[in-house]
């Protein structure tokens, strides 16, 4: 069994239908798939990669032997308990976020001129996906962008867009602890840009955990819990979760098109022909108070979220 690749490419040719189905499939049963042929150029998906990894062994590498990770694991083998850290990553990361570019945690020389060219064509896939999914669930042409981003105002998206850079360095105990727990992501659409040479991420299907397969120059998209609920449960988000390595740094470069912290999410009012007669399984409620629950219970069971936010 293995996560669902699908060609993008195919998206607005004679294969268009098929190519919605297998989107539509992969999102109902998966909550992950791999898009090939894309549209983000390879050389640039290329130079994301390698100043990427410049960034981190120039300047974070040495910082990261002393991390709080680190600390703690050689603690715990001192102790020599047999437990295991479960309340902390094996973890290198920082994020990117819109209009603070001087604030940016890396000043890898073109690290910065080539990231805000990378996330605007991430941006762009990421309206392209969906779009993609108001087609699949028969949602007008752009209801879920509109949804995510209420109260745009002078055409400017008010919509989070995020990036968060990762690395997952060699642990010398990767049995003790996580590389990243066990969590389904809070907001909408989750691009990654993974390495593809060292595994490590997992989804949960069925029960049992499945790889993501390292896959060049390929983007893995999943749907997060307000896709969830914009599809009144159609679509899942899933679990995913990274297994720490003894062997090789694993980069992930995963942007986030989340609602912006004031929209008013919950089930479509309009019903599908597929959920005529369905009740809404989700409450209304604003992303940013389901935001204050998330923050506290991300790596908890996921349903007791939905019933503990304040809703409208």
């Amino acid at each position: 069994m293995a996560v669902p690749v699908i060609d993008f490419s195919k998206i607005n040719g004679e294969e268009r239908e098929k190519t919605l189905s297998e989107i539509a499939r992969a999102c109902e049963e998966w909550g992950f798939f791999q898009l090939v042929n894309h549209g983000i150029p390879l050389e640039l998906l290329d130079k994301v990669k390698n100043l990427s990894s410049e960034c981190y062994k120039t300047e974070r590498e040495e910082a990261f032997k002393t991390s709080t990770p680190v600390k703690l694991l050689n603690e715990l083998l001192q102790k020599n308990s047999g437990e295991k850290l479960e309340n902390i990553d094996w973890e290198d990361n920082f994020t990117l976020l819109d209009h603070n570019e001087n604030e940016w945690a890396c000043n890898t020389s073109n690290f910065k001129e080539m990231m805000v060219e990378y996330r605007g064509e991430v941006r762009k896939l990421a309206s392209k996906m969906m779009e993609v999914m108001d087609e699949n669930l028969g949602l007008p042409k752009g209801y879920i962008k509109k949804a995510f981003n209420e109260g745009v105002e002078d055409g400017e998206e008010t919509a989070f867009f995020g990036t968060k850079v990762s690395h997952y360095p060699p642990c010398p105990h990767p049995e003790l602890v996580n590389g990243l727990r066990a969590h389904t992501d809070a907001g909408g659409v989750v691009l990654l840009f993974q390495d593809d040479e060292y595994d490590g991420l997992q989804v949960l299907k069925d029960g049992v955990w499945i790889d993501v397969q390292p896959l060049p120059n390929a983007i893995v998209i999943n749907t997060g819990d307000q896709i969830e609920v914009l599809s009144n449960g159609r679509y899942k988000s899933a679990w995913h979760r990274v297994l720490a390595r003894e062997k090789g740094n694993r980069s992930s470069i995963a942007s986030f098109y989340n609602p912006s912290y004031k929209a008013a999410i919950g089930p479509p009012e309009m019903k599908t022909a597929a959920e005529e007669g369905s009740e809404k399984k989700y409450p209304k409620y604003v992303f940013g108070d389901y935001m204050d629950v998330y923050a506290n219970q991300k790596f908890m069971p996921k349903e007791p979220r939905f019933l503990a936010v304040k809703t409208l």
